[in-house]
């Protein structure tokens, strides 16, 4: 390259400049083939459920003539070729460079030689602090947190003496219950809560991996001991049927169950092979399944998490972790509740920033768009309530704080 009469570089180091160049192509080349990913056909970008991402064309050859079953080539993880999905971060970036290609870095807003700049964010939608509740001594390390979504009811779970506490939609405390003990409908260690349409609290309880019921004044309904493993995450479908996580099982379960008469009606697994699924939302527009996992990765503080979302009929229809935010914005996300609003958007705590952030509906992603991003210590539920308030679980400082639109 020339050079100026002092003798120096005009531009960066080659071998920096051939360091990004690779990196360039390791980001958009299939790592099979070698092939450059494409938008379409053939070489258009697949996510496997582990993480990894193949061009269509290697799929298709890993997963045989009948196309069922493949193996990651680099992990080794078997998945079904109905489990993988569309890389929508790397469409979108290959939709920025254009068909004559491009610099990744000046697609995303970096110079060579300079320091990464995120790119301008969607504005915020505004949301205000209304209320918040507990605090040391009225809730002890909460761990979940719920809401009716008819009368606007909502529940805490907690470590205190009785572990569940509800309150009515102006934040007074109606009810307290669920006693730390052996017998049946006590529980040991609550995981997740959520409230039916008709008032019934159910709990993830991992001290005895059971599922209980309550009605509103405490009293014990029923329990489900179906062999789970670790039962976790909550929510409810349209249906009032009941999505479950079993992180140790890495499976999702559909419950269906007559709480009036404490009676379990069914209890089915619809998804398996999941890694250590823990919050569950679903979407009451359209039914979509919002599913966190945590990923087990060797190291100190190295471990990830990542948002799967799938269709009403239980079809992978995207996903999203720290790669994925990576190529949009230069945070490390670690998420640990998710829920959706009233739009079908899907929203989540990320306790690295302290903040609930909107990554938009499914066929969205990844769009990054901060609601709140200031006064929170470890944000570790959510749940919207009817007339659309969001209600914020902070662990950091044992509280709930309800956020409203400004």
């Amino acid at each position: 390259r020339p050079r100026g009469r002092s003798g120096a570089a005009a531009g960066p180091p080659l071998t920096e400049m051939a360091a990004e160049d690779e990196a360039e192509l390791s980001l958009l080349e299939c790592r099979v083939c070698f092939e450059r990913y494409d938008p379409v056909g053939e070489r258009r970008p697949r996510n496997l459920p582990c993480g990894h991402v193949l061009c269509r064309g290697c799929v298709a050859a890993l997963g045989g003539p009948e196309r069922r079953r493949l193996e990651c080539p680099f992990c080794r993880q078997a998945c079904g070729s109905a489990e993988t999905s569309d890389c929508l971060p790397l469409l979108q970036l290959l939709e920025v460079l254009g068909p004559a290609g491009g610099s990744v870095l000046g697609a995303l807003g970096r110079s060579r030689g300079g320091a990464a700049a995120p790119p301008p964010a969607p504005p915020p939608a505004g949301l205000r602090l209304q209320l918040s509740l507990g605090g040391w001594g009225s809730l002890v390390n909460p761990t979940g947190v719920a809401a009716c979504r008819r009368s606007g009811r909502f529940a805490v779970a907690h470590d205190g003496k009785k572990r569940i506490h509800v309150f009515g939609p102006s934040g007074s405390c109606l009810q307290q219950f669920g006693e730390r003990g052996d017998a049946g409908n006590d529980i040991k260690y609550p995981l997740d809560v959520m409230v039916t349409s008709d008032g019934h609290v159910v709990v993830t309880d991992g001290g005895d991996r059971a599922v209980k019921a309550f009605d509103f004044e405490g009293r014990g309904v029923l329990a489900v001991r179906e062999g789970f493993c670790l039962p976790w995450g909550l929510d409810a479908t349209p249906e009032s049927e009941i999505m479950l996580t079993d992180s140790e099982a890495g499976a999702l379960y559909r419950l269906m169950a007559d709480f009036k008469k404490g009676k379990l009606k069914k209890c089915q697994m619809i998804q398996s092979q999941l890694i250590s699924p823990r919050g569950v939302a679903v979407s009451q527009t359209s039914g979509a399944v919002a599913v966190i996992e945590h990923l087990k990765a060797r190291g100190l503080n190295n471990s990830s998490t990542r948002v799967k979302i799938f269709s009403a009929e239980m079809d992978l229809v995207g996903q999203m972790d720290s790669f994925g935010l990576n190529l949009i914005f230069p945070s490390r996300i670690y998420t640990t509740a998710v829920a959706f609003d009233k739009e079908g958007r899907v929203i989540v705590t990320d306790v690295c920033s302290q903040a609930v952030i909107c990554l938009g509906k499914p066929e969205e992603f990844p769009l990054f768009n901060p609601l709140i991003s200031h006064g929170l210590s470890y944000p570790l539920g959510l749940a919207y309530m009817p007339n659309n308030s969001l209600i914020v679980l902070d662990s950091g400082d044992h509280s709930v704080k309800i956020y409203s639109s400004t």
